[in-house]
């Protein structure tokens, strides 16, 4: 009887080999870089915070209890609220419920400001999907539903504090992240779509279009930013609209921000320019831009989208900076820039110092969140290495 030929365990069936082998061949680069991004989970959850941001500033009028002009003299530097979830009421028993307490207020006239005490048999209900102050959402439909808020509208919660004017600081911190969160991404829009051309350019051709793009580079980059960025932005007439002084702090904050970028894409595009596909498009008849736009800047995409997420931090302190020194936006418009603008009185910092401590958390989250975002894209950019 013939004796059945014995299995290698070690040799795998030619079918499942076949199989790995083409699963491998189809992973394309932005799968091997998301593989490689979901191993850094710093990096992820970065990416959660990031979204988180934006979503925030997508539906500020929905998510702000209250609209960033609503003031209450009465409540002037009044602390933060706390939330409870048990109430006893003053006849006896206890039920659940969300609640925060009202204040008692009491004037002090030596030292000319306000004390405020919680006090627990002032309850404010709170609640979810509540009625309050109107507002019209994105300029296209009107809505007075909000996320989370004081069942009564005639109620005022503040869960962060209030300012001189009485205005909620949750409320304002809500509409500032729209603002700050805008800036940095668009203006490293436009900083991308100038490092890019010009880069691109720089290192394809090389020779005397390099040494003219790279000595302008040198000059932008030698002149010291905040000095040029408050020349810039003091030449803003007063009178201008909210929406003008906006963009125009974008383009003054992105006019000096894609020097480091040029460089960037001007080094890759050293090394790629001598690959064997960009000599076989060069031989297929195809043209340069052609060959800068369709073969060399997808090979590189990966690197610009982490070096993208790395300059977004540096938009958003620059425009924290400017408005913060009174030169960048100014109200009504609010950011967060501008709510640091009242942390300059030091008295109060001293009365109220959540002033100071909020927007200030506000900037730390969303620097770091960019900055280790952009640590696991710049890791996960080349994936073939080990």
């Amino acid at each position: 009887m013939q004796t059945p030929p014995t299995e290698d365990p070690h040799e795998m069936d030619p079918h499942l080999a076949g199989a790995a082998g083409s699963a491998t061949a189809v992973a394309s680069q932005w799968q091997l870089v998301a593989w490689r991004f979901g191993r850094h989970k710093l990096a992820v959850i970065a990416l959660y915070v990031i979204v988180f941001l934006y979503l925030i500033g997508i539906f500020a009028e929905f998510l702000a209890p209250y609209a960033t002009d609503t003031t209450r003299a009465k409540y002037t530097y009044a602390p933060p609220q706390g939330i409870g979830l048990i109430v006893h009421p003053p006849d006896g028993g206890w039920y659940f419920g969300l609640h925060s307490f009202g204040y008692d207020i009491t004037v002090d006239e030596a030292a000319m400001r306000r004390s405020f005490t919680p006090n627990p048999d002032k309850v404010i209900p709170l609640g979810f999907f509540v009625h309050g102050e109107p507002y019209r959402f994105w300029y296209m439909f009107d809505s007075d539903l909000h996320l989370f808020g004081p069942t009564n509208p005639k109620d005022m919660v503040y869960l962060l504090g209030s300012d001189r004017l009485g205005r909620d600081i949750l409320s304002r911190l809500i509409h500032a992240t729209r603002i700050s969160m805008s800036i940095g991404l668009v203006g490293v829009a436009i900083s991308l779509c100038l490092g890019i051309f010009l880069g691109s350019i720089s290192g394809f051709y090389g020779g005397r279009v390099d040494t003219i793009i790279q000595r302008v580079i040198e000059i932008v980059s030698a002149m010291p930013t905040i000095p040029l960025w408050m020349g810039l932005a003091a030449a803003i007439p007063l009178g201008w609209p909210p929406t003008r002084v906006y963009f125009t702090v974008i383009a003054i904050v992105s006019l000096l921000g894609w020097t480091s970028l040029a460089r960037e894409v001007r080094g890759r595009f050293f090394s790629l320019r001598g690959e064997d596909f960009v000599t076989a498009a060069r031989l297929d008849g195809a043209s340069e831009m052609r060959i800068i736009f369709r073969h060399m800047l997808p090979s590189i995409t990966s690197h610009i989208l982490a070096m993208v997420t790395l300059a977004v931090p540096a938009m958003i302190i620059a425009e924290t900076s400017l408005s913060f020194l009174g030169i960048g936006l100014k109200p009504p418009v609010v950011s967060w820039g501008v709510l640091l603008q009242d942390a300059q009185n030091l008295r109060a910092i001293s009365n109220a110092p959540w002033l100071l401590l909020f927007p200030s958390l506000a900037v730390m989250l969303a620097v770091l969140a960019f900055n280790f975002l952009g640590d696991g894209l710049r890791d996960a950019a080349d994936p073939y290495d080990a």
